[in-house]
């Protein structure tokens, strides 16, 4: 069979498919068949491309064309253009902004420009559900060299000076956690993936599975080998369908290859792989309470020692790792330790994959250097902040993250970095804020979502980081007092360092951090009784500029009618008025109103 002149790469990871990418190749296809094309043109289903702002979108290679935010309806005028009549079409393209090329293709987009992948080196290049085009781009020759060439201790040895350390959030480095299970007593060892990732705006681990779960399978394969493990655990949340299916596929796949099971490859080794699916509770990414969940238990935490390594899963030696730690393993026992090495920081070596969010132009997935600058990640491949607004933060390592803000643009991006700016790496969520965001508000909005996550089993978490939450509340709310500030501050302080587990031992940073650089903010809700951002509704006045309503608006009434205290008096063609004894600060006026005619004192 000759090969196909393109090959359509149509984004298959969760943020396109809830953008109906799948209606959209189901399109391609139908129109490619009826042009004849269907002996030339391939369309491929690929896991997430990366680009999330551009989706649903479609790589043509081997041209390298991106189009993006594609629809149905444009699918017929395409196929038509670009693959009959050899025209692309470039008002269909993702063009970079100021781009002076005529055709752009994926390769002059500045969000892909600055990535190293490794994790994600497959991302848009295969179908994820197809074992064998993961197996033509090297895979799986990892686990063949360790099975025919390498010892367990030599594997070991191999991770250990790669520097690779977890990508969980701890940073605990890899080959030590190896090799200390290796050596602990027991013929029976586990080996555990977890999946379990909860932090909001987190898509790190779940788009690896979606686009490549044959790495992470390969790379539990060759983790088991090095540490005598002969079963293996999957722990993945439910809310990850896609991930979830795609994972459950290759698993099979892997089995019917021989690649799990009964004497892989024809070797002596035997490994075998079985997926357990959390109920979304975010304290079970802590590795003792995953293993209570696995063990069919409350997801609870345990106090440490003994560490897993030691006694874990039914109290035998346990190894876990996450996503992203078990898919860098078989490049580097592929290319080697040195190799490795020599991309990153002295202490942060590899690569780190961040999920994008927030006030940013180019939200998604991006894999890049240890060390490189927040300024990098959010000017140049996140491609600065809409609407012309200034930068103001960004918070790194999930909703137990610090708060980062613009005079420290230029911090490298590694372990020791960013702990002692206060924030920490986490497993790899990075949510941008610009000046529009309050930063006592940020804090309270996360302190909401540790203090239900937390399982309550200790009470400085428990008890402490509902009554930060009471106290930010009361902040936002007009009520703070100066008293408040300092008892905010002593509080988190003892949270940390009393809670048994990393939820409450992490849970305050938020607070400590915006309390240590935007303290400013937090002085004017409690002095002046004003929120700088005006997002705190409560300590806004809203008005109605009298010349706007009349003139532009004409008194349309269209806050009248939506304000629920029915605060607001006025007639057509005459301004409206709000009676601030009346009006509770729900903000409706302001929300409706498409005259800017409300404005906040």
């Amino acid at each position: 069979m000759r090969p196909f002149r393109a090959n359509l790469m149509i984004c298959g990871g969760t943020a396109c498919v809830s953008n109906r990418s799948f209606d959209i190749k189901k399109a391609l296809e139908k129109e490619i068949e009826k042009q004849g094309l269907d002996d030339e043109i391939q369309v491929v289903t690929t896991g997430c491309n990366g680009f999330c702002a551009a989706g649903p979108l479609m790589v043509v290679q081997p041209e390298g064309i991106f189009y993006g935010h594609l629809m149905e309806k444009d699918i017929p005028f395409l196929v038509e253009e670009h693959f009959l009549k050899g025209r692309p079409v470039k008002n269909l393209m993702y063009v970079p902004p100021e781009t002076e090329v005529p055709i752009p293709k994926m390769n002059d987009i500045d969000f892909f420009k600055g990535q190293i992948l490794i994790a994600l080196r497959n991302r848009g290049l295969i179908d994820p559900e197809k074992i064998d085009e993961y197996i033509g781009r090297e895979g799986y020759y990892g686990l063949l060299k360790v099975l025919t060439s390498m010892t367990p201790d030599e594997v070991i040895k191999e991770i250990k000076d790669s520097g690779l350390r977890g990508r969980g959030g701890a940073g605990f480095p890899t080959g030590v956690k190896w090799e200390l299970t290796r050596a602990a007593d027991g013929d029976l060892k586990y080996i555990v993936c977890n999946a379990d990732e909860g932090d909001p705006g987190a898509f790190m681990d779940r788009s690896i599975i979606e686009s490549d779960p044959h790495s992470v399978l390969e790379g539990m394969v060759i983790g088991a080998y090095a540490m005598g493990a002969s079963q293996g655990y999957i722990y993945i949340r439910n809310e990850y369908p896609l991930a979830l299916q795609r994972l459950l596929i290759a698993i099979d796949q892997a089995r019917d290859y021989g690649l799990i099971g009964e004497n892989i490859l024809g070797s002596n080794f035997s490994f075998d792989i079985n997926v357990t699916r959390g109920a979304g509770a975010f304290v079970c990414g802590e590795e003792t309470a995953l293993i209570s969940s696995i063990e069919g238990k409350l997801g609870n935490p345990k106090p440490r020692p003994p560490y897993p390594t030691t006694s874990g899963l039914w109290g035998k030696p346990t190894n876990i790792n996450n996503v992203e730690t078990w898919a860098n393993i078989p490049v580097i026992i592929n290319r080697g330790a040195n190799w490795y090495s020599e991309i990153g920081t002295e202490t942060s070596k590899g690569t780190k994959v961040f999920s994008l969010v927030g006030k940013i132009n180019n939200t998604g997935l991006v894999e890049v250097p240890m060390g490189i600058t927040l300024n990098d990640i959010v000017n140049k491949i996140g491609g600065g902040i809409p609407d012309g607004k200034k930068f103001k933060a960004i918070q790194t390592g999930g909703p137990s993250g610090g708060c980062i803000p613009a005079e420290k643009l230029d911090l490298p991006v590694d372990y020791e970095s960013l702990a002692k700016a206060g924030s920490m790496m986490g497993s790899g969520g990075m949510v941008v804020m610009d000046e529009t965001t309050c930063m006592v508000d940020v804090a309270r909005y996360f302190l909401t979502f540790t203090k239900d996550e937390s399982c309550g089993k200790c009470t400085p978490c428990r008890e402490g980081i509902a009554q930060l939450h009471r106290i930010l509340t009361k902040i936002t709310e007009g009520e703070g007092t100066m008293e408040d500030l300092e008892l905010l501050e002593n509080l988190a302080n003892v949270i940390k360092d009393t809670s048994l587990c990393g939820l409450g031992k992490s849970a305050p940073n938020p607070v400590l951090t915006t309390m240590r650089y935007f303290k400013d903010e937090y002085l004017a809700h409690i002095t002046d009784k004003k929120c700088p951002a005006r997002v705190c509704r409560q300590l806004n006045t809203y008005v109605i500029n009298a010349e706007i309503c009349a003139s532009k608006g004409h008194g349309c009434g269209v806050c009248r009618r939506e304000c629920p205290e029915q605060a607001i008096s006025g007639e057509k063609n005459i301004s409206h008025i709000i009676d601030q004894e009346k009006c509770v600060k729900c903000g409706v006026c302001f929300d409706v109103c498409k005259f800017n005619a409300v404005t906040i004192e």
